[in-house]
């Protein structure tokens, strides 16, 4: 008796299945892609680096014939794809059971050429979880395979081949041997040097706050923030504007006007999607997208729990769907029942919507047991899976629980025209938060960030109250720059913006950080001076391409050839065209960091011409302007940014032309306009005399290691320096005479002085600061 034949991509997920089907059928595994266009070098046709010449890759895509690719069996897969074949040839009929995505498709089009079967005896399964009873199910109701879903893979693959292999040596030609450009990578990185830009080009804006400390009859304490004077919002710019508003504020009683009490919901947040798991498990896990998809792979393909062999865990991971199976709702709710008890478990179930985008065909993640918990499967589980499975386990079924109930207070206090408000909250059940607690960001995507929503107990008050001022405590703020992206938000600014599919966020953030682009320091991305020259080379020459809008209409273009409502040839022919009149101009127009190099603002040490940033056969280094005259080089660390423009100011050069603050080494400095011409430069003052020699000023420098510092602008002569920003303000301690305080900073109070002679801190007279 023939068997039937059941191919997957993984020897795991190929255990986990032949457990449930039985004797009947021969499960085998392809161990991925089987198929793919040329990665290697035709050296027949003159491709690759030969005796150190540099020449296109071979794109095997016919673009003069309809786009027809050019697939080979990958090296390596010879032996995979005859003893399939010879599996098959025993078969009756053959399952193609490759993930249910655009990927596994294309694996399932691509054995299908590649077995030797007739058509009508090979089938397409889908497996959204591996369940006995998911896998059975599916067994017994086969699909055809989908062409429109091969087609959009086939059209995602084409596209960026087409964008890699075309950009790639035009890099190569204009930059350096060996770099690489990608469609979605490269916008990517747009973001990410985009967003570096925004932090390093950010000034600062001071602003102040007055709070005020207050006592009812009744205990607790607690703060009150001015919000309004005269009926306008408040906006305190300088500490002599708040000195006038607590001087008014001191001028009368503290009366409460209003009190308003209010109960307020908080939803669950929905079970977890690919992105949402990569974002959550980078905050709470500390684990990178790559990672956080291998494991989730492993506990999807199925974990060897002792005598009940392979089981899958959890459902398919690739996935930008919040549903949940009927049976899925009926099983969680019956758990959170008996767990936690009738209280938590709302009147229906909770449904959550997807967006446009969304293959609804697909579930969220979740586990595809809920009598699995984490606790019966810890022992075989290692501590990273343990840990990720805990978390969708939790999140899954915290998103059917009930919401959590706060009883919130707001309360106004008027003083004069000063309106003062205190907002406090107590929460009076905890609901889903039980079962898995929100983190901020969370809590902002859910629309569930509050400000009033603060966990602060207050003093039953009343219309009338009259209160007692203990202190009022003005506090100095300074605007603060967008941040850094991490992985977590990278990935959300990539979902929220349409750039990628759930398949390709690991992908998009690892390999910007293998090919150097990036970074990450103290967990934040910040672009390396060769991942800024790319973008900036990129960006200028081709705008549509690295544009965020582009980009994403181009993946709802995939998901209309999936569809089946575009031509998938006509997709790349809209695309190439104009592309390749961009690479022709680009061709003649980029900028050629090898042959012109980048200004860097720095004089050369040994012939004081400018220096530039240039590109060698090892990388990027400096050198100077007027090689060969001059062989000055210098090595420059990868981190390193290109100079900024020089930056206008009053002052005046030693020879009559404005000074310009230029970037240099160890941070700003003033420099003649006329540079080189004139080479007079000097630190910048802040405007703070030195309290030591009394005739330098205090200037802001930069360390070796990169640590900002004060010093007095007339080292080496005099050798006073600071860690703090110095201001001037003389310390109000009687027995002390020091001339300045320093700008410190504490986690409770924000900015305040601090003298740096006897410690005494100006906020001791106001406030309990704490350094």
């Amino acid at each position: 008796m023939s068997k039937t034949l059941v191919v997957v991509e993984s020897p795991a997920k190929a255990r986990t299945i032949k457990k449930y089907l039985g004797s009947g059928y021969d499960v085998e595994a392809s161990v991925g892609h089987v198929k793919d266009l040329p990665s290697q070098a035709d050296k027949s046709e003159g491709a690759g680096k030969i005796k150190g010449v540099e020449r296109a890759p071979v794109l095997g895509v016919d673009v003069e014939n309809g786009f027809k690719p050019h697939y080979q069996v990958i090296p390596g897969k010879e032996k995979i794809i005859k003893h399939l074949k010879q599996a098959a040839h025993k078969a009756d009929k053959v399952y193609l059971a490759t993930d249910p995505d655009r990927e596994g498709e294309a694996i399932a089009w691509h054995l299908s050429q590649e077995l030797d079967k007739p058509t009508d005896r090979v089938y397409r399964v889908l497996f959204n979880e591996l369940t006995e009873k998911t896998i059975k199910e599916a067994i017994a109701t086969p699909l055809r395979l989908d062409e429109n879903k091969f087609n959009a893979q086939q059209t995602r693959r084409i596209l960026d081949r087409i964008v890699g292999y075309q950009l790639s040596p035009l890099l190569w030609e204009k930059v350096q041997y060996g770099l690489s450009a990608g469609r979605v990578q490269s916008v990517a990185l747009k973001l990410i040097v985009d967003r570096q830009n925004a932090i390093d080009t950010f000034v600062p804006q001071e602003y102040w706050s007055i709070t005020a400390a207050l006592e009812a009859e009744a205990p607790p304490p607690f703060e009150a923030r001015l919000v309004e004077d005269a009926g306008k919002k408040v906006e305190i710019a300088d500490a002599s504007q708040a000195a006038v508003l607590v001087k008014a504020a001191r001028e009368n009683p503290f009366v409460v006007t209003d009190v308003k009490r209010r109960e307020r919901s908080r939803k669950a947040m929905p079970p977890f999607i690919t992105s949402t798991l990569q974002q959550e498990a980078s905050r709470k896990l500390r684990l990178s997208g790559s990672r956080t998809m291998r494991i989730a792979q492993q506990l999807y393909e199925g974990i060897e729990l002792g005598k009940q062999g392979s089981v899958g865990l959890i459902t398919y991971m690739r996935t930008d769907s919040p549903r949940i199976a009927g049976e899925a709702l009926t099983a969680v709710r019956d758990y959170i029942k008996r767990t936690y008890g009738p209280s938590y478990l709302p009147d229906t179930p909770n449904f959550y919507k997807g967006k446009k985008s969304a293959q609804e065909a697909h579930e969220a993640i979740r586990p595809t047991s809920m009598d699995l918990p984490p606790h019966k499967v810890a022992a075989f589980l290692d501590k990273n899976q343990l840990a990720l499975y805990t978390l969708i386990w939790n999140r899954f079924t915290a998103s059917q629980a009930a919401p959590a109930i706060f009883d919130l207070t707001t309360v106004n206090i008027r003083a004069g025209t000063l309106l003062f408000r205190v907002s406090g909250s107590v929460m009076k059940f905890d609901g889903f938060l039980k079962i898995y607690g929100q983190t901020k960001e969370e809590e902002a995507e859910g629309g569930n960030g509050d400000k009033e929503d603060s966990q602060r107990e207050l003093p039953r008050l009343k219309q009338g109250d009259v209160l007692v001022l203990k202190d009022l405590l003005p506090r100095q703020h300074f605007t603060q720059p967008p941040p850094a992206f991490n992985e977590a938000s990278l990935i959300k600014e990539l979902e929220d913006k349409g750039i990628g599919r759930p398949s390709t966020y690991a992908e998009t953030v690892t390999t910007i950080q293998k090919r150097k682009y990036v970074e990450l320091q103290d967990r934040k991305f910040r672009p390396t001076l060769l991942g800024r020259i790319i973008s900036g080379l990129l960006v200028d020459s081709f705008p549509k391409l690295l544009n965020t809008d582009f980009t994403a209409r181009m993946e709802s273009s995939l998901d209309l050839i999936e569809e089946g409502r575009v031509s998938w040839t006509d997709t790349l022919e809209g695309f190439y065209g104009p592309f390749q009149s961009s690479l022709q101009r680009a061709k003649k127009s980029m900028k050629n960091i090898k042959r012109d190099g980048i200004p860097t603002g720095e004089p050369c040490p040994e012939c004081g011409r400018p220096l530039l940033v240039r590109s060698g056969r090892y990388g990027l280094f400096m050198g100077c302007s007027a090689y060969p005259e001059c062989g000055y080089t210098r090595n420059i660390a990868a981190e390193s940014a290109p100079a900024k423009d020089p930056v206008p100011t009053d002052e005046v050069c030693e020879c009559g032309a404005s000074m310009v603050i230029r970037d240099g080494r160890t941070g700003p400095f003033l420099s003649c306009s006329l540079y080189p011409e004139c080479k007079k430069a000097r630190p910048i003052s802040i405007g703070v005399k030195c309290p030591k020699c009394g005739t330098g000023e205090m200037a802001q420098r930069r360390s070796r290691r990169g640590k900002t510092f004060y010093s007095c602008t007339r080292y080496p002569e005099c050798d006073y320096s600071l860690w703090n920003k110095p201001v001037a303000v003389a310390c109000p301690n009687e027995k002390c005479d020091s001339t300045i305080m320093e700008e410190r900073f504490s986690k409770k109070t924000g900015v305040f002085l601090s003298c740096p002679k006897c410690k005494h801190k100006l906020a001791d007279e106001n406030e309990k600061a704490e350094d």
